[in-house]
């Protein structure tokens, strides 16, 4: 396991790799801490967690939670709209209907699946072949069932954070519909569903790399 000592250095010297358009990408591991509301209120209770990105273990799917994060546009704001305790916590979809709209056609290719979805360990959802695109989610059990199923995990919970995952909102379970969510975002998610825990900021270790303005 890396020390965060070793981690600074390795974030200081990042080696980036840039795909066809030319967008520069980490190529070695990477933090992003995520500041989360538990009770959906403003200013209510206030917790947080980091992640520790590993793009050897599914570049794909770590270029485009880079691209999320450096948007600023897509995890500000977004609700954990799917929790089924020991099992996962889904997020992801914006919740500007426009943002959504706007990243919901932008697909990634599959990544092999090289590591299990483990408990703690964070992976991309997806509807079929080639079809992920920003929703995400944090397997709360130990899932491995996904892995013949081509959930690749690409990123893991640091430390003492899947004590503030377990502590996500789950009573409303799968309730909350994604076509609505996609179509009217928060203003549905506040309406009929007002105490789910968000996503108020999410930082990074990456520092100075450029935003991807080719998406």
């Amino acid at each position: 396991m890396w020390t965060r000592l070793a981690l600074l250095g390795a974030v200081l010297a990042v080696a980036r790799s840039a795909d066809v358009a030319g967008v520069a990408y980490a190529s070695e591991p990477w933090e992003a801490t995520f500041s989360i509301d538990l009770d959906g209120r403003e200013g209510g209770d206030q917790a947080s967690f980091s992640v520790r990105v590993h793009p050897e273990w599914a570049p794909e799917g770590a270029k485009r939670f880079q691209d999320m994060v450096q948007s600023g546009e897509v995890l500000t704001g977004a609700r954990f709209f799917r929790v089924v305790p020991n099992f996962m916590v889904q997020f992801g979809i914006p919740g500007n209907p426009e943002v959504a709209s706007t990243w919901r056609s932008k697909t990634i290719p599959d990544d092999k699946v090289k590591e299990s979805n483990k408990r703690g360990y964070m992976t991309f959802a997806t509807a079929g072949p080639n079809t992920r695109t920003t929703q995400l989610f944090i397997n709360t059990a130990d899932n491995s069932f996904l892995d013949s199923q081509g959930f690749s995990p690409f990123a893991e919970v640091l430390e003492n954070g899947m004590d503030v995952v377990d502590q996500i909102q789950s009573k409303y379970r799968e309730r909350p519909n994604q076509g609505q969510i996609q179509s009217l975002g928060n203003s549905y998610l506040q309406k009929e569903f007002p105490d789910l825990s968000y996503v108020s900021t999410v930082t990074s270790s990456l520092g100075s790399v450029p935003s991807n303005e080719a998406l």
